[in-house]
C-alpha cells in the first residue's frame, strides 16, 4: 500500500513519540527513579497511576473542545511542547540531590503532555486516511514508531555503556536525546496534516463543550457498540499499559538476587522494539484477511499466556523469550484497537469520541500498576503481582467477544 503525504507525516509523529514510550515509560526513567535513596522500584506503579488519573480527567473535555474548526492542531502542539520540554527537564534532577519528588513532578507533567498530544494525534487518523486504509495506516504508525525508537534508544544505551551503568549522567543524556528526537518528528505533522472533519465554532465553546460532553454521557445508551467496545478496551488495555510501564521494575525486583544484568535487560528491550516492528505490520495485513476483531482477540490471548509465563521467569533469557511474545502483540493490539474505534465513531466528532477512548484507556492504566504495587506490598513477593492483571485480560476478552463481527460506523445524530 502506497502511503499519501499526509499519512506519512502522521506516521512520523509515532516515530517521534515512541522514543518517549521506550525511554521514559518503559526503560530509563524507572531505573533512574530506583537510584534515589528511599525509593522502591515497584512504587513507580503508584506514580504511574497518579499520572493516569490526571490524564483521564482531562481527556474528554479536551477532546470535545478540539472538535471545533481549527482547534485540533493548536491543542496538539501545546501538549506536545509540554511533553517535550518536561522530558528534557527530567535530565536536570540528579539522585545526588535526593529530590525524587521533583523528578516525579516532571515525570507526571511529561505524561500529561505525551498523553494529551496523543488524544489529538489519534483523532487525526480520521482526517488523514479512509476507513478502508485505516487498519494498515494505524498499524504502520505503531510499526515504524517501534523501529524508529530503536535509534534514539540505541544511542542512549551506547552513551550509558561508555559512561558506566551506574553513572546517572548517561541516563540524563538519554532523556535529552529522547526530547530532541520527539521534537524533530513532530514537525512533519504540524506542516502537512490538516483537520478535515470538524464542528463549526459556537459562542462560548468551552461551555458548549461541557454541554456536549454531558449530552454524550446521557446518550451513551444509544451508542451500544461503541460503549461495549470501550468497556472491553478499558479492561484489556489496562494489562497492555501495565506491562509497558512495569516490565523493568518487575524484572529488576524478581531477578535482583539472581545476578541481574541491567545493561542486558535494556538490550532485550531494544530487541523487543525490533521484533514489534514487523509484527505490527503483520497484524495490519492479517486484519485485512481475517478481520480486525479476530486479530485483537489473538493479541489479548497472547498477553494472557505472557502473564502466566512471566510468573515463572528466573533467568535473563526467559525475559528475552517473554519479551518476544509481548513484542509480537503489543503494536498490533494497540494499533488495531485505535483503528477499530476510529471506524465506529462519527468522523466530525472524532476528538470528542477519542477523548472518551483515552479516558477509558487512562483510567484502565490506573488499575494495573496499582494492583501490582499493592500485591507486592501486601504479599512481600513481587512475582505474584503479574498474576493480578490476568483477570483484566480475561474479562476484557469476554466482553469483546460480545461485539458484532461486522464493524459499522455510528451516525453522528441518532
Amino acid at each position: 500500500m502506497k502511503l499519501t503525504k499526509q499519512e506519512k507525516s502522521w506516521i512520523m509523529y509515532d516515530c517521534g513519540n515512541s522514543a518517549y514510550s521506550m525511554a521514559i515509560t518503559t526503560a530509563l526513567f524507572p531505573i533512574v527513579f530506583g537510584m534515589f535513596d528511599g525509593t522502591n522500584g515497584m512504587d513507580y506503579g503508584y506514580y504511574a497511576s497518579l499520572a493516569s488519573i490526571i490524564i483521564a480527567l482531562m481527556s474528554p473535555v479536551l477532546g470535545t473542545v478540539a472538535d471545533y474548526k481549527d482547534k485540533k492542531k493548536r491543542f496538539f502542539l501545546f501538549f506536545a511542547l509540554v511533553g517535550i520540554v518536561s522530558t528534557f527537564m527530567l535530565a536536570l534532577v540528579s539522585p545526588s540531590s535526593g529530590d525524587w519528588q521533583l523528578l516525579i513532578v516532571f515525570y507526571i507533567i511529561s505524561c500529561i503532555g505525551f498523553a494529551g498530544a496523543n488524544i489529538f494525534y489519534d483523532s487525526f487518523l480520521v482526517d488523514v486516511t479512509t476507513d478502508e486504509r485505516m487498519d494498515q495506516v494505524s498499524t504502520s504508525g505503531f510499526a515504524y514508531g517501534y523501529i524508529c525508537s530503536v535509534i534514539p534508544f540505541g544511542i542512549s544505551l551506547a552513551v550509558i555503556f561508555f559512561l558506566g551503568m551506574d553513572a546517572v549522567i548517561g541516563y540524563q543524556l538519554g532523556f535529552v536525546i529522547t526530547a530532541l528526537w520527539w521534537g524533530l518528528f513532530t514537525i512533519p505533522l504540524l506542516r502537512d496534516v490538516r483537520q478535515k472533519h470538524f464542528k463549526e465554532v459556537e459562542k462560548n465553546p468551552l461551555c458548549q463543550s461541557f454541554k456536549q460532553l454531558f449530552q454524550t454521557f446521557k446518550d451513551i445508551r444509544h451508542y451500544k457498540v461503541v460503549f461495549l467496545f470501550l468497556l472491553a478496551y478499558f479492561l484489556y488495555i489496562d494489562g497492555v499499559d501495565t506491562i509497558i510501564k512495569m516490565v523493568v521494575p518487575y524484572a529488576t525486583t524478581v531477578l535482583q538476587s539472581d545476578g541481574l544484568n541491567t545493561f542486558m535487560l535494556l538490550d532485550i528491550l531494544l530487541v523487543i522494539q525490533i521484533i514489534a516492528f514487523p509484527c505490527a505490520l503483520i497484524y495490519g495485513k492479517l486484519a485485512k484477511k481475517y478481520s480486525t476483531r479476530f486479530m485483537i482477540i489473538v493479541g489479548i490471548s497472547t498477553y494472557i499466556v505472557s502473564c502466566i509465563a512471566a510468573y515463572f521467569i528466573s533467568e535473563m533469557w526467559h525475559i528475552f523469550v517473554l519479551g518476544a511474545m509481548i513484542g509480537s502483540a503489543q503494536g498490533g493490539i494497540q494499533a488495531l484497537s485505535r483503528s477499530y474505534f476510529g471506524k465506529l465513531i462519527p468522523k466530525e466528532r472524532s476528538n470528542e469520541f477519542f477523548g472518551f477512548y483515552n479516558i477509558f484507556g487512562k483510567f484502565a492504566a490506573i488499575i494495573g500498576p496499582l494492583l501490582m504495587a499493592l500485591t507486592t506490598d501486601i504479599t512481600g513477593i513481587a512475582r505474584y503481582s503479574i498474576l493480578s492483571i490476568i483477570p483484566l485480560f480475561l474479562i476484557g476478552l469476554i466482553v469483546f467477544l460480545l461485539l458484532p463481527k461486522e464493524v459499522q460506523r455510528t451516525p453522528s445524530k441518532i
